[in-house]
């Protein structure tokens, strides 16, 4: 028979699911040398398991609690209520009693004791659940600790504990509870103990708060705790509260709070030697347990005991080196407005199509810049680049540079060559050729038919092969300087039109409407070409009416039976034939594109019938077209009235016709590749079918799940791991939750930028300026592009758009976006419809609320609600 009690010296890591995440961390401290741990058993998960077992009413209550959905919490909340008086009604078993009866006689029955739940989803590494059920202090007499064993089980089920598992996918049934029985210690102070800092996440600098009495007022947030920052052995940071308040045990049993002496109250709770004993207290537990951790500690008779050490869930993993120099890391998703994880197949296939220094961490890929920012020559470069890409990021790195002391400086060599050195003539015969887009356009077109052709002869291990050849074809298109030189000239010129305009005739972000409508922009073509497709199911009502009602992608093949279905079939297909290989997140090969789930574009195009008049994508581009040859026109007559005018007309002429001839090539490329991915992805998927006949993977998306080389090893032998799988998918679940960082150091501490503005209106929410304008509207946070509805002059406000949100614009009048810079898609798009944007807003989607009326101010990069 199992026990229904341990004692702490019997527990160890294997014991989780008996005594839960706090019952297995006290057993585990217990046993390192050095560390006190306040003595005490574990009333096991078999004992909640007895007591509920078999009570029928307990099951039933369980069964309606789970049909209901996180936002029904009224009968959440009366399910609860009556679950907790159903198993505070219910006796503890006999054979339960006399175990616990054994356990407090060996202790003391005249001692008080903390009576604490610990429930086995509880102190994950994944989640902490810290808070969700109850502790109860200072409990004295048998009678009344059995009475409070019941009020932890009963606490499994508060309103607060039942949300958190359903929002984090925790089964109610399979989540069970133990209850820590320890030796009360009434201490003179106690608090936390982190021993990453939690709010810079640095691994190295170690954070102490404290306060007297017991830690309930610094949990309960009655009292403000003195902070002690440490970092290897040295007290770097002091912050000394005034402590009005302190909870302290009675006598009789249970706590109560008492007022401070005045003379007290702004009295340091911890000296600098008892900082630096509980500082190497916490290493020895970090150490002990392999990750940084958060520790409740106290203080009694000038000894420090332990009553919990759980792992620190909310830390941003650090992306791995292989030196123990300091790097520093920014992350691609943030430059490739794609912030989610991607999955393992995702990862390695985008690690092989770059050049830049990359490594994985928490899902997400981050290129290491320590050796450009070491550079004074490539520091400058770097810098100037993010400036357009996200100036957070800039600001982000100008903090580390400003410390001096993390990146050592590189001495300036004055022979090393320029960075530009070679590439000279480039611009040159980029200015003097206008069909260099059409030419490079064209080339990429015919590569992507040949590989289309010649990846069909191919099967098994020969598949990835062939893929590992063609995408150094990818990288030689992605990387040829002479598409990098048009991208680079539209944007100095795009630039250079900005500062003067503002110089000589302080007009801000002229080159915003000297961009709309320009050729070649496949990205914003996506958008119009939606509009086309509405216009071609307009007249026929049965097929709107249809449409208006599919629930899945075989919608396609039923629409032949209705008048218009065929030409609608005809013109959806045509359409996913340029742009089906789009979708969110599109640089990860595993996500779902368009093609393969085209029931994605539905509400989209009906939003574009209900919304726009016919010939609408005509009208917008031509009226583009129309504001910036006006805006051309207006800007030369001006600038002939200056003195030495005719020269600067001349000059900005130039660069206008450089803007409007290149710009729009600037979303090529990544069209490019992510057409060879999506045809990569039909050709593993092909051999996924393979590997799911013969039973080496469940699922043909299992493949995505894998690294190409272990893909490449599975198609080759027909084996792999089982395990392989599964731990994969937890892993890709937790990083889910992760939030990624700008950029994050290899101490792990995340440094942040700022706006440094001046004169915005009062409460107005600061972003960065990337395309002109000011638009007021109804705001709409969007998440998920799948659950776009949207009215004409909305505002959309996300976290980052990539180029398949691109036929939402064509609805909105303007956006907000968390993610990306001057020249990210969201941006250029943005300024080619003639959109005011605002980007780079930190939590945009919290500030602003769903159906709130805002104004978005394009023009000086603010936000504010109306």
């Amino acid at each position: 028979m199992k026990p229904y009690v341990l004692e702490f010296r019997e527990i160890d890591k294997t014991r989780q699911m008996a005594v839960g995440g706090k019952g297995m961390n006290l057993g585990e401290c217990s046993r390192i040398e050095g560390i006190l741990v306040p003595e005490g058993f574990c009333v096991t998960t078999d004992a909640y398991k007895r007591v509920i077992g078999k009570n029928e009413e307990f099951h039933q209550l369980l069964d309606q609690l789970a049909v209901q959905k996180v936002d029904e919490r009224e009968k959440i909340s009366e399910i609860s209520r009556q679950i907790r008086e159903l198993i505070e009604g219910i006796g503890i078993d006999k054979g339960i009693e006399e175990e616990i009866d054994r356990c407090l006689l060996a202790f003391g029955f005249e001692h008080s004791y903390a009576v604490r739940s610990s429930a086995t989803a509880e102190d994950l590494p994944f989640a902490s659940f810290a808070g969700q059920q109850d502790t109860y202090l200072n409990i004295k007499g048998k009678d009344a600790i059995l009475q409070h064993i019941s009020k932890c089980w009963a606490s499994l089920f508060t309103d607060r504990a039942v949300i958190y598992r359903m929002k984090n996918g925790f089964d109610h049934r399979k989540v069970y509870l133990s209850v820590v029985i320890q030796r009360m210690i009434f201490p003179q102070a106690s608090g936390i103990l982190f021993t990453a800092d939690p709010v810079t996440s640095n691994r190295k600098v170690l954070s102490i708060d404290a306060s007297f009495g017991l830690g309930e007022a610094l949990v309960s947030g009655l009292v403000s705790a003195d902070n002690y920052q440490v970092r290897e052995g040295r007290i770097v940071e002091k912050k000394i509260s005034s402590k009005k308040l302190a909870v302290y045990a009675r006598k009789e049993g249970g706590t109560e709070e008492k007022q401070i002496e005045p003379d007290q109250q702004n009295l340091s709770t911890l000296s600098d030697e008892q900082v630096l004993e509980l500082e190497g207290i916490g290493r020895k537990l970090e150490a002990y347990f392999g990750c940084p951790q958060d520790i409740e500690w106290c203080l009694a008779d000038d000894t420090f005991y332990i009553v919990q050490s759980r792992p620190i869930t909310t830390l941003y993993p650090i992306p791995e080196a292989n030196d123990q120099e300091n790097h520093v890391y920014i992350s691609v998703g943030h430059q490739q407005m794609m912030t989610d994880p991607m999955k393992p197949l995702g990862l390695s296939l985008f690690l092989l199509t770059t050049n830049a220094p990359m490594c994985k961490a928490g899902g997400r890929l981050f290129v290491d810049v320590t050796h450009q920012l070491a550079s004074p020559v490539s520091r400058n470069s770097l810098l100037n680049a993010m400036g357009q890409h996200d100036p957070l990021m800039k600001g982000a790195l100008m903090n580390i540079i400003e410390r001096g002391d993390f990146i050592k400086s590189l001495p300036i060599d004055n022979k090393a060559p320029s960075p530009a050195r070679g590439n000279t003539d480039i611009p040159a015969q980029i200015e003097n050729n206008p069909s260099i887009v059409s030419d490079l356009i064209k080339r990429s077109q015919t590569s992507i038919e040949e590989l289309k052709q010649n990846i069909q002869t191919k099967s098994g291990a020969d598949v990835i092969d062939f893929i590992l050849e063609d995408i150094q074809e990818l990288k030689k298109i992605l990387f040829n300087p002479q598409s990098s030189g048009v991208i680079r000239v539209a944007m100095n010129a795009s630039l250079w039109i900005n500062e003067k305009m503002n110089k000589w005739l302080g007009e801000k972000n002229a080159a915003d409407t000297l961009s709309l409508s320009v050729p070649n922009n496949i990205t914003s073509e996506m958008g119009l070409a939606l509009l086309d497709v509405a216009d071609v199911i307009r007249p026929y009502p049965e097929v709107i009416e249809y449409l208006q009602h599919v629930k899945d992608d075989t919608f396609l093949d039923e629409l032949v039976t209705f008048e218009g279905g065929q030409k609608t079939q005809d013109a959806i297909y045509a359409y996913l034939n340029k742009y089906g290989m789009r979708c969110a997140g599109e640089i990860d090969i595993t996500r779902t594109r368009w093609s393969e789930k085209p029931i994605t574009l539905v509400p989209m195009i009906l939003g574009n019938i209900k919304n726009f008049p016919p010939n609408a994508s005509q009208r917008k581009f031509e009226q583009g077209r129309r504001v910036a040859l006006k805006k051309e026109q207006e800007i030369l007559d001006q600038l002939k009235q200056l003195p030495d005018g005719e020269q600067k007309a001349k000059e900005t002429k130039r660069m206008i016709d450089l803007v409007r001839n290149f710009i729009g090539y600037r979303e090529y490329p990544k069209y490019g590749m992510i057409n060879r991915y999506f045809v990569y992805k039909q050709a593993l998927l092909k051999e996924a079918e393979q590997l799911v006949q013969a039973g080496v993977i469940h699922d043909k998306e299992d493949i995505f799940y894998l690294t190409f080389e272990e893909l490449h090893e599975a198609l080759r032998t027909n084996k792999l791991d089982d395990q392989i799988i599964s731990k994969r998918k937890d892993e890709y679940k937790l990083y889910e939750k992760l939030t990624p960082p700008r950029v994050i150091t290899s101490d792990g501490e995340i440094i942040a930028g700022e706006y440094k503005r001046e004169n915005l209106p009062a409460e107005a929410i600061a972003g960065l300026p990337v395309s002109s304008g000011v638009i007021e509207g109804r705001a709409r946070v969007i998440l998920n592009m799948e659950d776009a509805v949207l009215e004409d002059g909305d505002i959309l406000v996300t976290s980052f758009t990539d180029p398949s949100w691109t036929p939402l614009f064509v609805s909105i009048k303007g956006l907000i976006t968390e993610v990306g810079g001057l020249m990210t898609h969201g941006a250029v798009i943005a300024r080619e419809y003639g959109l005011p944007a605002v980007v780079g807003v930190e939590n945009a989607t919290k500030l602003i609320k769903d159906g709130q009326r805002i104004r978005v101010n394009g023009a000086e990069g603010y936000i504010e609600i109306l």
